[in-house]
């Protein structure tokens, strides 16, 4: 994924942790907040919760890839972090992108049937 697409500082995690909407999942938690800028901002995160190193780093392997299939359909002017649940090992990369894809529609940040449904900063 490419820089400018990163959430990268500490205090951009907290911001969007404690001002915005949470969506969850069995296998990731969405927290979606508004942002100033003209492009959507991705953090993913993986504690150790979700097992070792290496099921850490392929849990967030696999949400940055299933982010970037759906980041140009992504409106501007959000800040999104994914944090891997422990079931994300068990469930695999294709129950992983569903469970992406179903998140970002709740969040309002996909569209359902050709329309967005709802924004959540209203």
């Amino acid at each position: 994924m490419k820089r400018r697409f990163r959430l990268r500082h500490r205090s951009d995690f907290e911001r969007v942790r404690r001002a915005g909407k949470t969506i969850p999942h069995p296998l990731v938690l969405f927290v979606v907040a508004p942002n100033s800028l003209d492009t959507v901002r991705i953090g993913v995160v993986a504690g150790r919760v979700v097992g070792s190193a290496v099921q850490r780093n392929r849990a967030k392997r696999w949400l940055r890839a299933c982010l970037q299939e759906f980041l140009p359909a992504l409106p501007p002017g959000w800040d999104v972090v994914a944090f891997a649940r422990r079931p994300i090992i068990e469930a695999g990369f294709w129950k992983t992108r569903a469970a992406v894809e179903e998140s970002l529609k709740r969040a309002g940040l996909l569209p359902v049937n050709g329309k967005y449904e709802r924004r959540l900063s209203e």
